[in-house]
């Protein structure tokens, strides 16, 4: 029991729903429901040898009166509350008697007002051994138990969901008990089925994490959820961070539904995807060939091929050439949102008979759309490659070139949403220190519509930012 309080801290800290099974311990200190210790556990976990037996005091009642000891006041702090145990029982020796757990091994603990008010109800006080076992405990629990006590401080409980799969980030002190930690994440998260730790060593070229299997299945090919999306991908081939599902929702939220968005480094669509939901126009690259193969059929399997043209090549290269290639081959106007079912339905019943125009019920009519001018210049481009977005800065120099279409089209210059890392922990001194690596790198000066966002904290000394700006108009221009 050496170092459980720490240990229960650190876990209240992380998971505030436990807070009442810290305050019923602090009352009920003869009541130890703590997992057996078993510290020389390291590398297999045995489950078995996670049992305990309470000898627990038992108020035995006929079943009629079982609801007036539940009700009252006087009971309420004596009542066993342990989660996943209930607290009434049938009496395996009569069906007629009911055996209400109390939160007391001994007779002794129990005040005199509940004393006298269980003699009222003519109950019996007898022993009741709860028995325990591994499913009983929380991951936490489980671990406490197992890790030296100078490791239950930082216990590694904490992952990252992606579909099926669990990803840790396992720091090194925790390695040598890496496959039972993740035998344990496994246990007790039903919906997962693979577990796996980032390794220290990343792809230098497509800039995805290696990992290893700790517990479940070797199948990596996972479906995520996000945004009202499906995505699916090889999550050993590809980059995804789900911890990033806040920023991919907040740039959309940015976006108008009639803009052409193009995205640098789109890896497998958490914004080209959710951003042509909307109704946006969206050309989206990657240079990994998973990625944009992953991508491809997530585009398909939302239903938005209408509206997202994927690509596989340098974001360099990208850059210098989609402002030409979306005005060549420009996207159909926004005719307004899609309708559902029930809508199209409706709108098919109107043409049908012809008696009203469609606009009086408020639905998008995709025909009112034919004599509209198409889409045919960018809005915003995305640039989610924080380790290197900024290098590529220098690709907009000269975009756009002198001609009467690009001068009359790009009154507006299209806004940069551009991620980046910095060491700089201030926000002061990180806002300087991107703007100064930005503004190196266009070869000007930042203008108009400069905004800065924190989007995490990745390491102590590492923070995360999207760095937004209006291109300005003599980098698009130069010659």
């Amino acid at each position: 029991m050496l170092g459980l309080q720490s240990c229960l801290s650190t876990t209240l800290r992380k998971h505030p729903g436990l807070l009442f099974f810290s305050k019923f311990m602090a009352c009920t200190p003869t009541l130890d429901v703590s997992p057996p210790v078993h510290r020389w556990m390291d590398t297999a976990l045995q489950r078995d040898a996670f049992k305990k037996t309470i000898p627990i005091l038992a108020a035995k009642v006929s079943a009629s009166k079982t609801g007036s000891l539940l009700k009252s006041d006087i009971m309420k702090k004596s009542l066993m509350n342990l989660p996943k145990v209930r607290n009434v029982l049938r009496d395996p020796h009569d069906d007629l008697e009911r055996l209400v757990l109390l939160n007391v091994s001994e007779d002794d603990a129990l005040s005199p007002e509940v004393r006298n008010f269980l003699q009222e109800q003519s109950a019996t006080l007898v022993v009741h051994n709860l028995e325990l076992t591994y499913d009983y405990w929380t991951a936490d629990e489980i671990l406490h138990s197992i890790l030296p006590e100078e490791l239950c401080k930082g216990s590694p409980s904490g992952f990252a969901i992606t579909g099926h799969l669990a990803h840790m980030n396992l720091n090194k002190e925790y390695l040598p008990y890496k496959h039972i930690i993740g035998q344990i994440v496994l246990d007790k998260n039903p919906m997962i089925k693979t577990v796996v730790n980032k390794l220290d060593s990343i792809d230098t070229k497509y800039r995805f994490f290696k990992m290893e299997l700790l517990a479940g299945e070797p199948n990596y090919v996972v479906e995520h959820h996000e945004s009202n999306c499906r995505f699916t991908f090889d999550f050993t081939h590809v980059y995804w961070n789900s911890r990033l599902h806040t920023e991919h929702d907040r740039l959309v939220q940015l976006f108008r539904p009639t803009d052409v968005i193009a995205d640098v480094f789109a890896g497998v669509g958490p914004f080209a995807i959710p951003a042509a939901k909307k109704g946006c126009a969206v050309l989206a690259n990657d240079l990994n060939p998973e990625s944009a193969r992953y991508l491809s059929q997530n585009i398909v399997d939302n239903k938005v091929t209408s509206l997202v043209r994927a690509s596989c090549e340098d974001g360099r290269d990208f850059i210098k050439k989609v402002i030409g290639h979306v005005r060549d081959h420009p996207f159909p106007t926004y005719t307004g949102p899609k309708l559902s079912k029930v809508q199209e339905k409706e709108r098919r019943k109107l043409q049908l008979a012809e008696s009203r125009p469609i606009a009086a019920l408020g639905l998008a009519d995709p025909s009112t759309g034919e004599n509209q001018s198409p889409r045919h210049t960018i809005s915003h481009f995305v640039m989610n490659l924080p380790d290197s977005a900024i290098d590529f800065l220098d690709a907009f120099r000269g975009i756009l070139s002198e001609s009467e279409w690009d001068f009359g089209n790009y009154a507006n210059m299209p806004m940069i949403h551009c991620h980046c890392f910095t060491r700089e922990l201030h926000p002061d001194r990180a806002e300087a220190d991107i703007i100064q690596r930005v503004e190196s790198k266009l070869g000007h000066k930042l203008e108009t519509e400069v905004t800065l966002h924190m989007v995490r904290s990745v390491a102590p000394n590492k923070d995360m930012y999207c760095i937004s700006f209006r291109l300005p108009r003599d980098v698009a221009f130069a010659q």
